[in-house]
């Protein structure tokens, strides 16, 4: 990295990446000469290319992609063998016409639940800003591991895949750095020598004019003497470091999914013996907007019922009146997902009134207590914020009792759901989403998408509890007079998608 040279404004002290056009403040970077590395790099290719009768030029810049998509990977470290580890992924040659975001799913041996996502976004400059992928090889058997990495974006108009699969190299633990250097530097160098404990090593060349690759080491007090019978002018050195190119490779684009076998935009997830923090109901909302208010029997005016829960269960009455038909709202707002009070007593979040009618951005953990006149009537926690929605427990005597998920409809998480904020409590639950018209469960770990059904094998699917079962009512367990509750209830729902649909369109 060097600092800003643009040679109208000295004064910027913004640091630029090599190869990068303008500092982040859009200063244009002056042409500099080739470095080292570069030379090098351009006389092996040039050596390695038959008929040619002398070296090319070597270029004032990096060279300009491929013209085919390929993964950059570098970072990697094998000395942390046992450890965590990090390398960084860019995506380089890809398509112009590719759509500004790239989903990327990840699968391993060497990374939690046997996979992880992520999500390549493009720069305004044209760019892909990179992405960091994590694993472990705590407890791995020393030997070589593959990453299958396999990315999805939209190019041309039409849905694509490239694959590629990248080796990591995980060394015995009680592996030396020089056993760990030799694995990798060995087809870099032809010439190695290693001094230690206090001696001397002394190196002389005779290149004859030619090229040579030396690797030469001294450490503990040690001495490097290294002689070069080059001509008149500048030697260049070259560091060796781990990182390489993956072609990617274009596979066949994804079947399109099938018509959901059950369109809906509020079901419920029923477990019959929920275990230690688990819900019994967990309700789902696919609404742009969704209404949280009083739980009524008749004609109920929110989407999202709230009711009192005392030490003896529900209380239909009481408490319950307390919070208004219409009481908040949480929908996705600029900056994220966001709630607004609209009731006529108040709505606390994490202990202050915001104000009637003002939104305040949705936090992960933030308390949100209906209502503020009378404590402990509902109060919801912000346990996890998706990429396409929200998830609210109840942190009051009806926390065993339900649990929300407040999802955006038609709206895929996409890979970066793996890295999605939440806490232990909804950690545990499954990643859903809403999508041709109804629910979907996603597994983080093979991509398997599985449409949600009264049919639904539910026990197979990853993160979902056992003794579920699909409801398409959101709220199977109300004593709700089905002509005038459930049946309005429904229509109401329908009402207010209808418009986001025509909007869509």
């Amino acid at each position: 990295m060097k600092k800003c040279s643009h040679p109208a404004h000295p004064h910027c002290t913004l640091w630029v990446v090599a190869g990068e056009a303008a500092c982040a403040n859009g200063h244009r970077q002056p042409a500099t000469p080739a470095s080292s590395f570069e030379l090098i790099s351009a006389l092996r290719g040039a050596q390695a290319a038959p008929g040619l009768a002398s070296a090319p030029r070597a270029p004032s810049s990096p060279a300009p992609p491929s013209g085919r998509p390929q993964l950059h990977i570098s970072g990697f470290d094998p000395r942390a063998a046992g450890g965590r580890q990090a390398i960084k992924l860019e995506l380089r040659g890809m398509p112009p016409d590719c759509a500004p975001e790239a989903a990327m799913r990840l699968r391993s041996a060497l990374m939690a639940q046997g996979g992880a996502g992520q999500m390549f976004t493009r720069t305004p400059r044209g760019d892909w800003r990179p992405v960091v992928v994590e694993f472990s090889s705590r407890n791995k058997e020393h030997g070589q591991y593959q990453i299958d990495v396999e990315l999805r974006g939209e190019a041309g108009g039409a849905q694509r895949r490239w694959a590629c699969t990248m080796l990591i190299l995980v060394p015995r633990a009680d592996a030396t750095l020089s056993e760990i250097h030799q694995i990798f530097l060995s087809t870099h160098k032809n010439v190695r020598v290693v001094a230690d404990d206090a001696s001397i090593a002394r190196l002389d060349a005779h290149t004859g004019g030619g090229r040579v690759d030396l690797d030469v080491t001294a450490r503990n007090a040690s001495i490097a003497h290294l002689k070069l019978d080059a001509q008149p002018g500048k030697v260049d050195m070259g560091f060796a470091t781990i990182a390489w190119d993956e072609d990617l490779i274009e596979i066949d684009a994804p079947p399109a999914r099938a018509a959901h076998p059950h369109p809906s935009r509020a079901a419920c997830l029923v477990n019959a013996a929920p275990e230690a923090g688990l819900a019994r109901q967990t309700r789902l909302f696919a609404l742009g907007e969704c209404v949280l208010g009083r739980f009524e029997r008749r004609a109920p005016e929110a989407d999202v019922l709230l009711a009192h829960y005392c030490e003896d269960g529900q209380d239909g009455d009481g408490l319950t009146r307390r919070i208004s038909g219409r009481h908040a709202l949480i929908r996705r707002g600029a900056g994220g997902y966001e709630v607004e009070d609209v009731s006529r007593y108040g709505l606390l979040v994490d202990g202050v009134w915001p104000g009637r009618g003002q939104p305040v951005r949705l936090r992960l953990g933030m308390r949100l207590e209906l209502t503020a006149s009378i404590k402990g009537v509902v109060v919801l926690s912000v346990s996890a914020l998706l990429p396409n929605g929200v998830i609210l427990h109840r942190i009051d005597q009806g926390a065993r009792a339900e649990c929300f998920y407040l999802l955006d409809p038609e709206r895929h998480p996409g890979a970066g759901a793996a890295a999605m904020a939440a806490t232990p409590r909804a950690a545990a639950l499954p990643l859903l989403f809403h999508q041709h018209g109804g629910f979907w469960h996603l597994d983080q770990a093979t991509g398997v998408e599985t449409a949600l059904h009264p049919g639904a094998p539910l026990e197979q699917l990853r993160q979902v509890a056992r003794h579920n079962r699909f409801s398409a009512d959101p709220y199977p367990d109300a004593l709700v007079e089905r002509e005038d509750g459930i049946a309005r209830y429904q229509a109401s729902l329908l009402g207010r998608a209808a418009p986001q649909a025509k909007a869509t369109a």
